[in-house]
């Protein structure tokens, strides 16, 4: 922290401005508090040379609203402002944001302290930062905000505090004409090679970062700055400094291939299993940086609020505890001599008979509005802290240089004309400076990229270098004037390489990606609240054809494909990829496909069983139900009931018509009547042959029971009929208690039926091999003595709530209530193990669940989310909502939420979209 300056803002809004906490090229911040309330807060002031140019301020809002839809975890969140601060006369509008103050410290500070972290603490700043990118990808958005300047570690885990490529930014400079030349400190190969960055250039910095943290370097340091270029787009990097234990995951995270890298939910995981709040409980800063941030927040509130004095103008401040800040016995310089090693020279040094450059004109280069220019600018009437001084000059080593030019104005529709006058180009660097300008060192020297290289071509610098994408969060266009359109021009060119004009417009935003059409100054609308433990970055999403009906049902088959069915065909999807592989219209209506053999998929259809190709949809064989049924004439086949290995077992039922008896003499001939026939079947899709079959009672219209399998067991097969088909008379006979059938396994034969306590006909019920039944009954859950009902215990549920349908998991069984509380109690004892809530509001059907396929992971799906838990101790491991229909004008998606487990991979659908997600 620094004493504030003799032209620093003394208000913003209801904050009182104490102290600068640090400054970066396009912002300084400030330690400011309440007086009012005491609270304190960090304040992000712009620049004001920059904050005059409008692109610059329409950029910085992009971010800051960012920010804002990023709040909570490890973003702090925004506070209220209530007002402006203060303007300088003549000045432009202030632009600042305001967010709670956390005592936490720059990477770049941290590693100067003391050195390079230990293992367990890389693990949490990496799990958190991924984290934080987790979210912003799952938006469609690239972050471009980490260097070892904008990442803060805090007592209780990492902070992020740039949100975009102007909060991360090495220097800034406002040019004539709304210019503005922005260098970035990070370069990736696919930079290098032309291309645009995506989310997976976020990956590769991550592992810069990462590799920095562990080692105190970064892996593409070594070897002349002009060939940094060279070294990033095809050099391995150096890393035998990382731990061994993390050197592959981040060496996966600096594949020169971005395919290749991981996505940020995957090295989150990697990282820390348990996420990085998790990981980070009891403590995870070493000792040297826990004293360090517990001395700042000291120092912080120490501080009092400057008050002006009569006889001098100048800043006083009076310390709240003796020592905690000093008066400077000397004036402090206006400007401190500039060492002789911070000169600026090129990356590449001329001969030195070669001819001096052309002299630069104020107009060809601005002043650059960047710190480290050796003038401080500090109050001489300033309190200085113990053991600071004015801030020493220092070299900014960017690699990537970002240019927006002024705004163009031309007739609607018109292309922009080009920029008058070359661009501004990045200042020279000295190679052998170790540091950047603001926030510690930088990734790699700069250099001088190749001319012509992903055949660009450059103007305004002595060399040519790719043209390179990185995505900005959208800014409000400009209101087109009444006889012009006004448009920004988005252009970037690497480090040491200028003006190189690559396209227009902003790209993907977090959230909506609305396009603003307000003004600079509109305030942005608020974020709604993020939801803590956000789910990791899906492995890839599908989105079933709107121009298709939705699905009506959905299942894995041998962890390869997803098959879905609607009312039009059946699809597939590979599990690998999440691009759909074929469709077929026979299977239209088709039942929950399953694996018939190693290379059959079955599925059943209204009319038949089919058998499909797994590699093209074909139908390689099909049975007919008034084939394989013959005797049974317009049989109706009803949902399968479940299914073992090849047997799979359904109902069916058939009108008969009984002929009426001959009438007696004298009385009048009675009417043939119309009856309904119904069977239980067991099938083998691998013979594809009928097993046997058992007569039961018909269910209510149109007289298909729907049966579902409780339980297989060596003997016999218990069922339960869903209490929708029964018929009025079952319900009046069974006096509010459901029961349960067993059929032998070998012949279909009925061998009794049982009533279990008070258990209604809709009772959740579920039994294991073991001759154990679980079944709800009234708010509770109670195991029961399978052939015998013998009572065995019972779980107490919430009031007003009931059971939904518990799932078995080795020694426990997993129980989920309509009151949203998911727990896990002992099979044999029925001890609570862990209770939690999925934390979704009021009462609606108990979640579903499924179970990873280590049993590690407890999925509960509902209505409004999907929440998951460890199925050990029940820690709540993460959320996830979608955002329902993308089309504006689209129906709203109301349908409830369903996973499917397959290997490390869970499979959320909601509706028409498919998010494959990793889980452990």
């Amino acid at each position: 922290m620094e004493a504030l300056r003799q032209d620093d803002p003394r208000r913003f809004g209801r904050f009182t401005a104490l102290a600068r906490f640090d400054e970066g090229a396009s912002a300084v911040r400030y330690v400011a508090r309440d007086t009012a309330s005491g609270e304190v807060a960090l304040i992000t002031a712009a620049r004001p040379e920059l904050a005059a140019v409008p692109v610059f301020r329409r950029r910085f809002l992009a971010e800051a609203r960012t920010a804002e839809r990023l709040a909570g975890g490890w973003v702090s969140p925004p506070l209220d402002s209530d007002g402006k601060p203060e303007t300088p006369a003549g000045g432009p509008d202030p632009l600042w944001t305001a967010a709670g103050y956390v005592p936490a410290l720059p990477l770049a500070e941290a590693i100067g302290i003391t050195g390079p972290l230990p293992e367990r603490a890389l693990r949490i700043l990496g799990a958190g930062i991924a984290e934080i990118l987790s979210r912003v990808h799952a938006a469609g958005s690239v972050l471009q905000g980490l260097a070892p300047g904008t990442v803060l570690l805090a007592v209780d885990g990492p902070r992020l505090a740039a949100f975009g490529p102007l909060g991360a930014a090495a220097s800034a400079e406002a040019g004539p004409g709304g210019q503005l030349s922005v260098r970035l400190g990070y370069l990736t190969p696919e930079q290098i090679e032309g291309k645009e960055v995506s989310a997976a250039s976020d990956l590769f910095v991550l592992g810069l970062l990462l590799a920095y943290a562990a080692t105190g370097t970064t892996p593409f340091t070594d070897g002349p700055a002009e060939e940094a270029a060279r070294r990033i787009g095809g050099d391995e990097p150096e890393l035998d400094g990382v731990p061994e234990a993390l050197r592959e995951l981040i060496a996966s995270c600096l594949a020169k291939d971005p395919d290749r890298r991981p996505a940020a939910g995957t090295v989150a995981a990697e990282l820390a299993l348990e996420g990085a709040a998790g990981l980070a409980r009891g403590g995870w800063l070493p000792e040297r940086l826990a004293e360090a941030v517990a001395e700042q927040e000291a120092r912080v509130l120490a501080l009092e609020a400057p008050e002006e004095t009569a006889e001098t103008g100048r800043t006083a401040v009076t310390p709240e505890a003796p020592g905690a800040m000093e008066k400077s016995l000397e004036p402090v310089p206006a400007k401190a001599p500039e060492p002789e090693d911070t000169r600026p020279v090129e990356a590449s040094a001329p001969p030195e008979d070669a001819p001096a450059p052309p002299a630069e004109t104020s107009e060809a280069r601005p002043p650059a509005a960047s710190a480290g220019d050796g003038d401080t600018g500090e109050d001489r009437g300033a309190t200085r802290f113990p053991g600071t001084a004015s801030r020493p000059p220092r070299t900014d080593r960017a690699t990537t240089q970002l240019a927006v030019p002024r705004e163009l104005t031309a007739p609607p529709g018109a292309a922009p004309a080009p920029a008058a006058g070359p661009m501004p180009t990045a200042p020279p660097v000295d190679p052998r400076q170790p540091a950047s300008a603001h926030g510690g060192p930088a990734p790699y020297p700069a250099a001088t990229l190749p001319a012509g290289a992903a055949g660009a071509t450059g103007f305004g610098g002595p060399g040519g270098g790719p043209m390179v994408s990185l995505p900005l969060p959208p800014a409000p266009a400009p209101t087109p004037g009444p006889a012009a359109s006004r448009r920004t021009l988005l252009t970037i060119a690497a480090a040491a390489v200028g003006g190189l004009v690559v396209g227009g417009g902003a790209v993907a935003a977090l959230g909506s990606g609305d396009t603003a059409a307000a003004t600079d100054d509109k305030p942005a609308p608020k974020p709604r609240r993020t939801l803590p433990g956000q789910a990791p970055e899906p492995r890839w999403v599908y989105a079933h054809p709107a121009s298709e009906s939705s699905p009506l049902t959905t299942a894995v088959w041998r962890d390869e494909l997803l098959v879905v069915t609607s009312e039009s065909q059946a699809s597939a999807v590979d599990l690998r990829t999440g691009k759909r592989l074929w469709q077929r219209a026979d299977a239209a209506k088709g039942q929950a496909a399953l694996a018939a053999g190693a290379d059959l998929v079955f599925v059943a259809s209204p009319t038949a069983f089919l058998w499909l190709s797994p590699k093209n949809g074909k139908v390689l064989h099909r049975v007919r139900y008034t084939d394989a049924f013959a005797d049974l004439p317009g049989l109706t086949v009803g949902r399968l009931a479940g299914n073992s290995g090849p047997v799979i077992w359904f109902t069916g039922s058939h009108t008969v018509t009984v002929k009426a008896p001959k009438p007696k003499k004298g009385k009048k001939k009675v009417k043939d009547k119309e009856v309904v026939r119904a069977h239980f079947f067991a099938y083998d899709i691998v013979r594809r042959e009928e097993l046997w079959r058992t007569p039961v009672p018909a269910g209510r219209a149109p007289g298909t029971p729907a049966y579902r399998v409780v339980v297989e067991r060596s003997a016999d097969v218990l069922v339960r009929q869903d209490s929708t088909t029964l018929t009025a008379a079952e319900v009046k006979a069974a006096k509010g208690k459901g029961s349960l059938r067993s059929f032998d396994q070998k012949t279909g034969k009925l061998l009794w039926t049982k009533q279990y306590g008070a258990a209604s006909p809709a009772a959740a019920t579920v039994g294991d091999e073991d001759g154990t039944l679980y079944t709800a009954v009234g708010t509770d859950l109670e195991a029961f003595e399978t052939d015998t009902t013998k009572p065995l215990w019972r779980v107490e549920g919430s009031d007003g709530s009931v059971f939904g349908t518990p799932l078995i998991a080795g020694p426990l069984i997993h129980t989920t209530e309509r009151s949203r509380l998911v727990g896990a109690v002992e099979r044999e004892s029925g001890r609570l193990v862990w209770r939690r809530s999925t934390e979704v509001p009021g009462i609606g059907n108990a979640p579903s669940l499924a179970l990873s396929a280590s049993e590690k992971t407890l999925i509960a799906s509902d209505a409004v989310q999907v929440t998951a838990f460890s199925a050990a101790d029940g820690e709540r491991l993460w959320k996830f909502q979608d955002i329902g229909s993308a089309d504006p004008k689209g129906a709203t998606v109301s349908a409830s939420y369903r996973a499917l487990t397959v290997g490390e991979t869970v499979i959320v659908q909601r509706d028409r979209s498919f998010y494959a997600f990793p889980v452990a």
